[in-house]
């Protein structure tokens, strides 16, 4: 019997030792967080994929020496055909490797879950850009939120520059970045600010993009930002999108090795509906309930999170005084330190017009709400790296 055991245990060791190596930490290096389809076009001519070949381009907040890719039907309401996939370091003569699932290339997504690709022997540096080419060979209304896509009809074996940028919801949620060592990495949890809605299409340029590369030359490939920010996301209610209280685990907690959430958003909450009459938005007791319960969920996984205050909107469309006073209150109290947060981020500070306090300047907005992209650079520009890990030199 000893000796069997013996034998048996020199198998197990001997196989043990023929596994590939595992990878030191596995990080996120981009994301887009699951959306509900958002019922753009009519009921007789819906915006979806249907026979087409779809190209999107990522910019990785990581180095990498090998990467996965999550598709998400988390929100889809039908099963979710792919029909083949591809990737490639975008804008290099490299060829691209074939993105497959347990070996298969063809595959379907069940409704109301996601599924992880095998790695990917792509290595990259950070703010490099890879571009995920998926065929949907049948009518597809994806459930991520809305990213630059190239579109082309028909199974294309690549999806050229020339194509013309769209604005549409995809199905990948999440770019894992493989590395030797494990840096800081930060989600910035928000809505269409942080998701850059109004920053030049296709130009990375929402200020999460913006901050992950000032982090890049200030603490090179040491903390890593991804952008989990949805248009129109509340903190405490559902709209066009989970909340921030629904999405908290799927949209963060669930991502590998996270270190720090900046929360910023709130503003659709505390505005009115734009109904006629118009119903009030919540009130500040009501938001200080969503934002508490949102940090002492990430400190219970771990996570450090950080405030950050609501910019104005002074001039907008829903602008009233009872928001405004609202806005106020809660920007007074995530300074006053007893917030619960570990850290503040000031971008009303930061953004706001000097001269009227209750607006942004002209120059930063085309709207009054959302910044342009020079509002984006000054809110990456004012963020202090001390907070993420990066210490001043």
């Amino acid at each position: 019997m000893l000796r069997w055991i013996t034998a048996f245990s020199l198998a197990l060791a001997t196989s043990a030792a023929a596994l590939p190596a595992q990878a030191q930490v596995w990080v996120p290096a981009w994301t887009a967080s699951p959306a509900p389809d958002r019922l753009d076009g009519t009921p007789e001519a819906p915006v979806q994929f249907a026979n087409q070949t779809v190209r999107q381009d990522m910019r990785l907040a990581s180095s990498a020496r090998a990467l996965r890719f999550r598709i998400s039907n988390e929100l889809g309401q039908a099963p979710l055909h792919i029909g083949g996939a591809s990737a490639h370091l975008t804008g290099t003569a490299t060829a691209a490797k074939p993105v497959t699932f347990n070996g298969r290339g063809e595959m379907v997504v069940p409704v109301g879950a996601a599924l992880l690709s095998d790695p990917v022997a792509i290595t990259a540096p950070a703010l490099a850009d890879v571009s995920l080419t998926v065929y949907f060979p049948d009518a597809t209304r994806p459930a991520v939120r809305r990213t630059a896509l190239r579109i082309a009809d028909g199974r294309a074996a690549t999806v050229g520059d020339a194509v013309k940028l769209a604005y549409r919801q995809n199905v990948v949620s999440a770019v894992l970045a493989e590395r030797a060592s494990k840096p800081v990495v930060v989600v910035a949890l928000g809505d269409s600010i942080t998701e850059g809605a109004t920053a030049t299409r296709g130009s990375n340029g929402d200020w999460p993009a913006l901050l992950s590369a000032r982090l890049q030359q200030a603490c090179p490939d040491q903390v890593v930002v991804v952008n989990a920010g949805i248009s129109g996301n509340k903190v405490m209610d559902h709209g066009r999108s989970h909340s921030a209280l629904a999405r908290l685990d799927r949209d963060v907690i669930a991502l590998p090795n996270v270190d720090r959430v900046i929360l910023f958003e709130g503003i659709n909450d505390i505005r009115h509906d734009g109904g006629a009459p118009p119903v009030a938005g919540r009130n500040a007791e009501d938001m200080v309930l969503g934002y508490r319960q949102i940090a002492e969920r990430l400190h219970s996984h771990g996570i450090r999170p950080i405030a950050a205050t609501i910019t104005p909107f002074g001039g907008s469309d829903r602008y009233e005084p009872i928001a405004a006073a609202t806005r106020t209150t809660l920007n007074t109290w995530m300074r006053g330190g007893r917030s619960g947060f570990d850290g503040l981020i000031d971008f009303d500070q930061i953004l706001r017009d000097p001269a009227n306090p209750e607006n942004l300047p002209e120059a930063i907005t085309r709207d009054h709400l959302h910044p342009n992209d020079e509002g984006y650079r000054r809110m990456a520009a004012g963020v202090d790296l001390a907070l993420l890990g990066c210490p001043a030199r």
